[in-house]
């Protein structure tokens, strides 16, 4: 039985083509700040995009995104404005 590697090497075969031009990934930072979000968003991301500021604010490094659409199922009404990236952008799975 072959083996599979750890998650973040098979994480890194994936192929990634990024747009540049516009985020699929825009986060409100006054409603961030008001709900506390940024905590909860790091730890449901399981590609690391998030990352809470001392400020409340959260950054974001979409091109990181694996598209599952979980920070947008639990991130607190408001916070997130989320879509799948332009067609031709956006992530390759190569490992499944």
């Amino acid at each position: 039985m072959p083996l599979l590697g750890s998650v973040p090497e098979r994480l890194a075969a994936n192929h990634y083509d990024v747009d540049e031009e516009e985020s699929h990934i825009e986060v409100d930072q006054d409603a961030a700040r008001r709900t506390q979000a940024g905590p909860l968003l790091e730890r449901v991301c399981a590609a690391r995009v998030y990352t809470s500021q001392p400020d409340g604010s959260v950054l974001v490094q979409a091109a990181a995104c694996l598209e599952c659409g979980t920070c947008l199922a639990v991130a607190p009404p408001g916070v997130l404005r989320w879509h799948y990236p332009r067609g031709g952008f956006g992530i390759a799975f190569r490992e499944g």
